[in-house]
């Protein structure tokens, strides 16, 4: 069984996706607005609602990562209360992923060994996403 996160954003997600997809190095994310359904004619789509991303995915490592605006009016919680963890067991791989998802963020933890890791490190990337990064053997 997979866990796959799903990450909400409160207007930006076409360019959290598409950073993610290229720091990941995964191609080109398919991405769905709300203006891609169908349309429902007892509820007009607002306007501002045209251009968000109502879902993405991209595969990273096996995992799933999914993506989504809120809707407009909607609460928003910036995701502060998620960590994201990066296992692999190749460190240069940890290396790449680390040192492009810190551009504009916030290192916590540089990558560095642990008593359980020859390779761990944390950050809070620029959309506030916290992320942890740690070589299995």
């Amino acid at each position: 069984m997979a866990i796959n996160a799903y990450l909400n954003f409160n207007g930006n997600c076409r360019e959290a996706v598409e950073f993610y997809a290229e720091a990941f190095g995964t191609g080109k994310p398919q991405i769905m607005t709300f203006s891609d359904t169908p349309p429902n004619p007892e509820y007009a789509l607002p306007e501002e609602a045209k251009h968000l991303v109502m879902h993405a995915r991209i595969t990273v490592n096996g995992s799933d990562l999914m993506f989504s605006d809120v809707f407009p009016g909607m609460p928003f919680t910036a995701g502060n209360n998620i960590s994201l963890s990066v296992m692999s067991k190749n460190i240069d791989e940890i290396k790449t992923y680390f040192n492009k998802l810190k551009e504009g963020g916030k290192v916590g933890m540089e990558l560095q060994e642990t008593f359980w890791s020859k390779c761990y490190g944390q950050l809070t990337d620029k959309f506030g996403i916290q992320w942890q990064f740690n070589h299995e053997e």
